[in-house]
C-alpha cells in the first residue's frame, strides 16, 4: 500500500488508539504510518460494541430483578469473566459464582466487597448499586 493511501476510516476505538501499517512511501522505500481505522475493522468494532451494550443492559436488567448480584452487570461493564475476577481479587472462581447470587451478596462483608469495587474500580456503594463513578 503506497503512504497516501493510509485509510483514515475513524472507529469506536480511533480516539484512543492508531494502527501503525507499513507502506510505500513516494520513493518505493517501506516506512510506517499510523491509521486510525479502516472501514471493515470499523464495521466488525462496531459490531462487536453493540454486542457488548447488549450484554452489559442483559447484565443490568437481571441485577435488577433479583435474578443476579452486581457483580455480573460489573463484570460485563468491565469486560471480565469469572478467572479474570478471580485474579484481580484473589478469590476462588466458585466464590466469585456464589457471590454472583443476590441472596450471598448482600451477605458479603466488607473486605470482600472492597476486594471487588477496587477490582472494578468504584466504590463500595457504587458497586451495590450499580453506579459508575470511575474512581
Amino acid at each position: 500500500m503506497e503512504q497516501k493511501n493510509v485509510p483514515q476510516d475513524e472507529s469506536a476505538l480511533g480516539k484512543v488508539t492508531r494502527e501503525v501499517c507499513y507502506v510505500t512511501d513516494e520513493n518505493g522505500n517501506y516506512v510506517t504510518d499510523l491509521s486510525t481505522g479502516w472501514e471493515v475493522k470499523k464495521d466488525a468494532l462496531d459490531t462487536a460494541w453493540k454486542d457488548i451494550d447488549g450484554r452489559i443492559a442483559a447484565a443490568k436488567q437481571k441485577a435488577d430483578a433479583g435474578e443476579a448480584s452486581p457483580l455480573l452487570f460489573f463484570m460485563e461493564y468491565r469486560l471480565m469473566d469469572i478467572n479474570i475476577l478471580s485474579d484481580y481479587t484473589g478469590l476462588w472462581k466458585w466464590q466469585i459464582k456464589r457471590h454472583l447470587k443476590p441472596t450471598v451478596f448482600n451477605k458479603l462483608s466488607q473486605s470482600t466487597l472492597q476486594k471487588y469495587a477496587e477490582a472494578f474500580n468504584v466504590s463500595i456503594d457504587s458497586l451495590k448499586s450499580m453506579h459508575i463513578n470511575e474512581g
